[in-house]
């Protein structure tokens, strides 16, 4: 039996460029999957912010979300993240207010303070580096300040589009800076435990202790992100878990690349110092059938409170990822439909 987990759950996707594949496999391969995201009754589809990474395609993040929702009808879709401090407000205040003119309703403004790449990537960039984030407070308040004015503001720059529309701006983070931020401006608040699980419990506490009623928001709102593999047997979902096992891998060594295939034993390929690191890494990943999933999911569910579930799933074979998703979707009863 199949027992919802009462919350929604959204994807979010890193648009793996896969060994041997290109990047516009791998977008074709997005809408593919938003497309399946959107029948299946998944709530969102987020799409995420990286520079200089081989295997990671949504580095020009707006073009792909437009993209995604001009292929899709109902779904929303949005950024998880738009790494703020690497932009003007002003841009990303008339990127967005374009998509949400294009897609109205549809459009989620997720937030981060993180450069999304390494130091040098930053430089390119054009970011200021000495305030490692620190002003993402102000850029975020000239950011809001573009599409609500004060109303006894004289604005001699103006976004259009973008002044007047109401685009939900989520905060995401993996520390305490952005869940206090979030808490205090009464904002929806995104964690990266599915790269940060050893804060994510002291960040959902320090959002819901400093949370502020807002226009945006009444009460608070906890999405938290998890790596989810499923297939049909346990021992198939932990063979194909071993992709983003390499992804990480090749992260904490400094050497970031496409996404690999599985690998029979990862024991061949990590040293013990190494897989200790990763598999704290994975205390909220979960790698198995639909009835390991589902049990899973309400275990973390019961632990976080979480408000929704965002769901990445790094995985080689574009048609194992998609049968991951559906599976993933029985086990959470989302009620959708898989045909077209």
């Amino acid at each position: 039996m199949t027992h919802s987990i009462l919350v929604p759950l959204s994807v979010l996707d890193l648009a793996p460029v896969v060994e041997g594949g290109t990047p516009g496999d791998a977008f074709r391969n997005t809408l593919e999957l938003a497309q399946l995201a959107e029948r299946s009754g998944y709530n969102r589809y987020w799409l995420a912010e990286h520079h200089n990474m081989a295997g990671i395609a949504s580095s020009a993040t707006s073009v792909v979300i437009g993209y995604v929702a001009g292929g899709t009808k109902r779904i929303r879709v949005g950024s998880g993240g738009i790494m703020l401090p690497n932009h003007a407000p002003l841009v990303i205040a008339e990127q967005f207010g374009t998509l949400e003119s294009m897609f109205p309703g549809r459009i989620d403004l997720g937030l981060g303070r993180a450069p999304g790449s390494d130091q040098t990537t930053a430089r390119a960039l054009r970011r200021d580096l000495a305030t490692h984030g620190q002003d993402f407070p102000e850029l975020l308040a000239e950011l809001r300040a573009f599409f609500h004015p004060p109303a006894d503001a004289v604005r001699p720059v103006r976004a259009t589009p973008g002044e007047g529309l109401n685009i939900p701006i989520w905060l995401l983070g993996s520390s305490g800076f952005s869940a206090k931020l979030a808490g205090e401006l009464g904002l929806p608040f995104s964690f990266a435990s599915h790269f940060a699980p050893e804060y994510l419990m002291p960040a959902i506490h320090l959002y819901r202790s400093n949370f502020r009623p807002s226009d945006a928001l009444a009460k608070p709102y906890v999405m938290i992100g998890i790596n989810i593999v499923a297939a049909d047997t346990d021992e198939e979902a932990r063979w194909l878990a071993t992709s983003q096992q390499q992804q990480f891998l090749s992260l904490i060594r400094g050497n970031p690349g496409k996404l690999k295939p599985p690998v029979d034993d990862m024991d061949e390929l990590w040293l013990p110092h190494e897989r200790e690191a990763l598999q704290s890494k994975f205390k909220y990943a979960i790698a198995g059938s639909k009835a390991t999933i589902a049990a899973r999911l309400q275990e973390i569910r019961s632990e976080t409170m979480a408000d929704e579930l965002i769901v990445t799933s790094q995985i080689y074979d574009h048609a194992a990822r998609l049968r991951s998703y559906e599976i993933l979707a029985e086990a959470a009863g989302l009620g959708g439909s898989s045909a077209s």
